[in-house]
């Protein structure tokens, strides 16, 4: 019996480490991994590694804990940075996973963390040791070393900021017209995960126009409001600024705002047009809003503070996600690990106006109703979407959904029975939810969960449809089996009793071999295709499949040995005007 729970356990370790860095190792794609108590799509959501280097954080021994060579030290960062960090946090204060600071780990001694590192627990923790994951050694280092206090990365403020902030070309060189004949409008940006890059990809001739280095693991790409540059955020908190209407769309400037981070965007607000970017971090945990034309940071503001729930002080509350209200000069910021929601008025940066709402942990992305008055927001490890009104500037509703929810935008429609609304996919199981968002027209259903569909299975990370499509997509990138997460959910709009049609996206790419996991469907400008990713290890064959959303037929399969490890894709105009 035991001999067969080691054997399992090692299954669902052996996919979490060939997902986050390289996801091309075929295990992962052959094995149906378990882990008592905690689905395998929730294990590999969670592992995701931290791109900061042992070496940005000093030793620190401590008195009570038993002793650790220099070396071992480095060697325990590497593997907590690489393997743990992500779910119980840089300071191991404890973020999806649990906390794991000297207090706790001290009074459990080293046998039993050896014990715990090795097998596991049936919260989640994966089984390092009897996976093979980790050496007998390895694991005696990692015990004593949670016993030390953790080491802590260095701060990151204004000179840090401003001796990485370059202008690559400074405005006044800059084209004064567009000098390039891309239809913008339907231009792709498409993330290359593994090799730091993004390709621009031109939606009317499916030719790559442009590939620009950026930072590491790109995250997200946002277009400013005018359409003219494009803000790009790489998990290392590096910031490109790429001008698109340059002969060939280039970097204008660049900026680390920090170790690690996930979000960018740009004000959108009437008369504040391209005057102001926003980028959030994961560490330092802080925001800093730049100017727009050139990334010069103007203004830092921590985060750290007090949780939602237990009102206790958080050192490590990462700035998950940031969008621009359309309604005022706003930025609205989600703050994770305190479940705040943050409305940051950039109308007066000496005197920073920011409304507080206290909403649920651990907040990570969302999108705007169809009007742009609400904002929606998973609480993902509270199995919640938080909705603020921001015309009003408060919290609307707390919406109890299913595991996990992951809705990345999210998806705006009118149900043909309850009137408009948005949905989410999750993580954690197979529900999609539908949530009602019209308070005046469709009073009864506003924030409520007025249908849940069925998906294939849990692993979605992505939900999307478009004003002019009767379809709903869906994808389950990180669903453990390769049917599933190698194809997509399609949902017609007029009839989502009938449930889902699939469609066998890898299989169309013409790619045989590696994990081929699809994932986040983009609709072009028209609304008439859809894009998705294959996404394959860095040293496989990758391509973006393109579809009619009108036949929901094979289109166009976009292969270039320079489309290395592709994921998020985002056209211009809908990132523009947040259609989705």
């Amino acid at each position: 019996m035991m001999r067969e729970m080691h054997r399992v356990r090692a299954t669902a370790v052996a996919v979490l480490a060939a997902l986050p860095l390289a996801i091309g190792v075929a295990q992962a794609q052959q094995e149906k991994p378990v882990h008592p108590g905690t689905s395998p799509e929730d294990i590999l959501f969670k592992g995701a590694p931290v791109p900061i280097k042992p070496g940005e954080a000093p030793e620190t021994i401590g008195p009570k804990a038993p002793p650790m060579t220099a070396d071992e030290f480095e060697v325990a960062k590497k593997i907590y940075f690489e393997r743990c960090a992500g779910c119980h946090g840089v300071l191991r204060k404890g973020a999806t996973g649990k906390p794991l600071t000297p207090d706790i780990t001290i009074p459990r001694g080293t046998d039993y963390l050896k014990v715990f590192i090795n097998y596991g627990s049936p919260a989640g923790m994966p089984n390092w040791g009897s996976s093979g994951q980790l050496t007998d050694q390895q694991v005696d280092i990692m015990a004593r070393f949670l016993q030390q206090p953790p080491p802590v990365p260095p701060e990151f403020g204004m000179a840090e900021m401003k001796g990485t902030w370059k202008v690559i070309v400074p405005v006044d060189q800059r084209p004064k017209k567009k000098m390039n004949k891309i239809n913008l409008d339907n231009l792709f940006a498409v993330t290359l995960r593994d090799s730091g890059q993004v390709a621009l990809i031109d939606g009317d001739t499916k030719e790559i126009v442009s590939v620009i280095d950026t930072g590491y693991a790109v995250h997200i790409s946002r277009t400013s409001s005018s359409g003219r540059y494009l803000y790009v955020i790489g998990r290392d908190a590096q910031v490109n600024l790429i001008d698109l209407w340059m002969e060939k769309p280039d970097n204008v400037a660049v900026i680390k705002i920090g170790l690690e981070a996930r979000s960018v965007d740009t004000s959108k607000f009437k008369g504040w047009e391209d005057r102001y970017a926003i980028a959030g971090a994961y560490w330092p945990p802080q925001y800093v809003i730049m100017k727009g034309e050139t990334l010069e940071p103007l203004k830092i503001v921590s985060t750290r503070g007090m949780t939602v729930d237990t009102q206790e002080y958080h050192p490590e509350p990462r700035v998950a996600s940031i969008v621009s209200s359309h309604l005022k000069p706003e930025f609205v910021v989600n703050v994770k690990e305190t479940g705040k929601i943050l409305l940051v008025n950039y109308k007066d940066l000496d005197n920073l106006e920011v409304t507080t709402i206290n909403a649920a942990r651990f907040l990570h992305d969302g999108g705007w109703d169809s009007t742009k008055r609400y904002f929606l927001v998973a609480a993902n490890n509270s199995n919640k979407i938080a909705v603020v009104d921001t015309k009003e500037g408060k919290l609307a509703a707390l919406v109890d959904v299913g595991k996990i929810p992951h809705p990345g935008r999210g998806a705006n429609f009118v149900d043909p029975k309850f009137g408009p609304v948005w949905a989410t996919g999750d993580l954690g199981d197979d529900e999609v939810a539908v949530i009602g968002t019209d308070p005046k027209g469709h009073k009864a259903n506003a924030w409520k969960v007025v249908r849940t569909l069925k998906s294939q299975g849990g692993g979605s990370l992505f939900i999307k449809t478009h004003p002019k499509s009767r379809n709903l997509y869906i994808d389950n990138a990180l669903n453990p089996d390769p049917k599933i997460s190698a194809s997509v959910a399609v949902y017609d709009i007029k009839n989502l009793d009938k449930g889902p049609q699939i469609l066998p996206i890898a299989e169309w790419s013409g790619i045989k071999d590696g994990p081929r996991r699809v994932v986040q469907p983009e609709y072009n400008k028209a609304g008439d295709e859809v894009w998705f990713s294959v996404w394959n290890g860095k040293e496989q064959e990758s391509a973006i499949v393109i579809v009619d959303d009108k036949t929901l037929k094979l289109k166009q399969v976009i292969k270039d040995k320079r489309l290395i490890t592709p994921t998020g894709k985002f056209n211009v105009y809908n990132t523009q005007h947040d259609i989705y």
